[in-house]
């Protein structure tokens, strides 16, 4: 469904990305996790056409979108939540919900969408009309969520969901996003949270400055060696240390 091939960006002089390759299947979860830095989020706006590729293809449903406008993009059903969820904070959360139903494409059935996200994330019905910039963080999470939804996704790209949430309200963010593909979403997952990324996805990138370093079954990467030493080992100790500090 969606496929890089030998992708590079770069910000003025600085090289971000390096002859990228990766593909996304009809269907699956597929997590890309690394370091901050590592290019997770340019590779993200090059898909949505926030940033041009400096050289390389972007194939979306066989047709190339390395060139397209982002309003193009969205109007394919490549959408994006991005990171810190970006709500309009003095709009309700209804109305955040609303807009995301802006493009054309998803203003058609967008009251029977709106239904089925509230199915999905009831606490997003109770608060509806309270204003989004009230929201706790896991809350907010999900009105990003839901208004990557509210757009009609064929395939959702979401940059680090768990960013700054507590563990419980990761574990149900990730559950959400499992559910969105049982309703039959592509999902691109964007995440330093390893452990949950693995446990997720079908199939994980690990990137390092600009380029792919391992790739394989999620559940396989936990047990390797390098994800164990440089990831899992130094995610296991932060996690300890801030449930002893919550």
């Amino acid at each position: 469904m969606l496929e890089l091939i030998d992708v590079s960006a770069r910000y003025g002089e600085i090289q971000v990305l390096n002859n990228l390759s990766i593909y996304v299947n009809k269907g699956e979860i597929v997590g890309v996790i690394g370091a901050n830095a590592a290019g997770k989020s340019t590779m993200l706006s090059c898909i949505s056409g926030i940033i041009r590729p400096s050289t390389g293809s972007i194939i979306f449903n066989d047709v190339s979108i390395e060139n397209k406008q982002p309003y193009n993009i969205v109007e394919m059903g490549l959408i994006q939540t991005p990171e810190g969820r970006l709500l309009f904070p003095k709009l309700s959360v209804y109305e955040n919900l609303r807009l995301g139903a802006y493009s054309k494409r998803s203003r058609i059935g967008w009251q029977e969408r709106l239904s089925r996200v509230y199915e999905l994330l009831p606490k997003l019905k109770e608060r509806s009309e309270q204003p989004a910039g009230t929201l706790s963080g896991g809350e907010a999470q999900m009105c990003a969520i839901g208004r990557g939804l509210m757009a009609d996704p064929i395939l959702i790209m979401f940059d680090e969901p768990s960013l700054g949430l507590a563990p419980i309200a990761i574990g149900e963010i990730m559950d959400i996003i499992q559910h969105i593909r049982e309703q039959g979403v592509t999902v691109l997952l964007i995440e330093q949270n390893v452990k949950q990324t693995l446990k997720h996805a079908d199939r994980a990138y690990i990137m390092e400055k600009g380029s792919v370093i391992l790739e394989g079954a999620g559940r396989e990467l936990i047990s390797n060696t390098l994800v164990k030493t440089a990831y899992l080992g130094s995610f296991e100790k932060n996690h300890s240390h801030s449930e002893s500090m919550s």
